[in-house]
């Protein structure tokens, strides 16, 4: 029996603990909180979006960041074999709703999380709480074998000799007490949230070891927007709208879908989807734009038509109390400024050069993105270990032996829909039954 150490007691590390004590391994869970799965507490509004039941082909072409290392660790654990577990292993039913997304019947996050607990718990997991862990633990053997060397907390150099030569030999504690074991598995998380414990610790225990980490940003973010006005609409929520993401007059991202608007900007399901696609070009200050098509269902001929029945049934109205049926209240002053027609002009008095000018706006609201929000307001996080430092097929380090990752840590990303536990339960999974 091998003894197998997971530094992390998230989503990742929870079901890596039950790939490993499957087969029969000791397994440990190092969890620095006082309880298992606290960023899981929160995610989906507290209902928990455990995955998403589409096919396999719409969850690929759902990952933002490196789709095709993730074909083992799919195929190990798929959506419909999460689900099943959750119904069957560990007594939590589940329901379908809207975009195939997965809930557990109750509503709650608790219940997954309970259910993941008992399961460890059938399964004789240790869960260790209030355990940080300070670093790892790694033995370089010499040519000769016989002589080893603790390169835990150094900036040890990545070659293609040391590669052959490393093995983890466990963790120390941020107490100073070392753990010894044959592997470690790091599911620490990311970036985001970092009051649920998500602080970049398995980062830095991948850099000082050797393994490359790309840049992290917030990601499936709520973004700031240029335009003072925006203040004006804030708590205004837009259903059934299309949403567009360009530099220049490049398409980076566009999807219909709901939007919000803030004090500082934009969020919303299509905006923080969006997000994702855009927080690496504005990072580095490329000028990013927001277009809004608030009637997505009609071409600009038919909505240019609309506005004329609109105005035949108000022809001595002013052109600022004419917009009532054709826009929510709280927008009306907006597209009114935007289209710099004087709201005092009666309706019967609008060129046909104004009417497009509406039209246009209508179409196309656009937004200059400033920034995009803060690490503790993203969802997720993009980047991290690097993955040409991981084997897909086992999620095993391909510098240290016996050293493996899971979940957010490494660079991988989805859109929002189930889609990011997924990613969390499929790699978890996979290393766990990889020790």
């Amino acid at each position: 029996m091998s003894k197998v150490a997971i530094i992390g007691g998230g989503a990742a590390g929870m079901m890596a603990a039950i790939g490993a004590a499957i087969c029969g391994h000791e397994v440990h869970i190092y969890e620095k909180n006082e309880k298992l799965g606290k960023k899981l507490y929160i995610t989906g509004k507290g209902r928990c979006n455990v995955t998403n039941s589409s096919d396999m082909e719409t969850l690929f072409k759902n990952i933002v960041t490196n789709p095709k290392f993730m074909y083992s660790a799919f195929y190990t654990l798929s959506n419909d074999m999460v689900i099943d577990m959750f119904n069957d292993d560990m007594g939590v039913p589940t329901k379908i709703e809207r975009g195939n997304r997965v809930f557990p019947e109750s509503d709650k996050s608790s219940d997954i999380i309970g259910g993941l607990s008992r399961r460890l718990h059938e399964l004789g997991v240790k869960v260790n709480f209030r355990s940080e862990v300070d670093k790892l633990l790694v033995k370089t053997l010499k040519w000769d074998d016989k002589t080893v060397e603790d390169i835990g907390g150094s900036n040890h150099k990545r070659n293609d000799e040391s590669a052959k030569l490393q093995k983890v030999e466990g963790i120390q504690l941020k107490n100073k007490e070392k753990v010894y074991c044959d592997s470690v598995i790091i599911a620490t998380g990311g970036f985001s949230y970092q009051t649920t414990g998500s602080d970049g610790a398995g980062y830095k225990m991948a850099e000082t070891t050797g393994h490359r980490v790309t840049e992290i940003l917030p990601a499936l973010v709520p973004l700031n927007t240029k335009e003072e006005y925006v203040k004006e609409l804030q708590g205004l929520s837009l259903r059934n709208i299309k949403a567009g993401f360009y530099s220049g007059h490049k398409e980076l991202y566009s999807d219909f879908g709901e939007m919000l608007f803030t004090h500082f900007g934009v969020s919303g399901p299509v905006i923080l989807s969006g997000s994702s696609y855009i927080t690496s070009r504005i990072h580095k200050g490329e000028k990013i734009t927001l277009k809004i098509d608030l009637k997505p269902a009609l071409s600009e001929a038919e909505l240019d038509a609309r506005i004329l029945r609109d105005f035949s049934e108000m022809l001595n109205k002013d052109f600022g109390n004419s917009l009532g049926k054709l826009l929510p209240a709280k927008l009306i002053p907006i597209v009114i400024m935007l289209s710099e027609i004087d709201p005092h002009k009666k309706v019967n008095e609008i060129t046909k050069e104004e009417r497009r000018k509406l039209v246009d706006i209508l179409k196309g609201m656009t937004f200059e993105i400033a920034s995009t929000r803060s690490f503790n307001e993203a969802i997720i996080t993009q980047g991290g270990v690097n993955v040409k430092d991981i084997n897909p097929t086992t999620m095993e380090s391909k510098i240290i032996q016996g050293l493996f990752f899971a979940g957010e840590v490494i660079d991988i990303d989805a859109l929002t829909g189930g889609y990011n536990l997924q990613l969390a339960w499929s790699t978890g999974y996979l290393a766990g039954l990889s020790c």
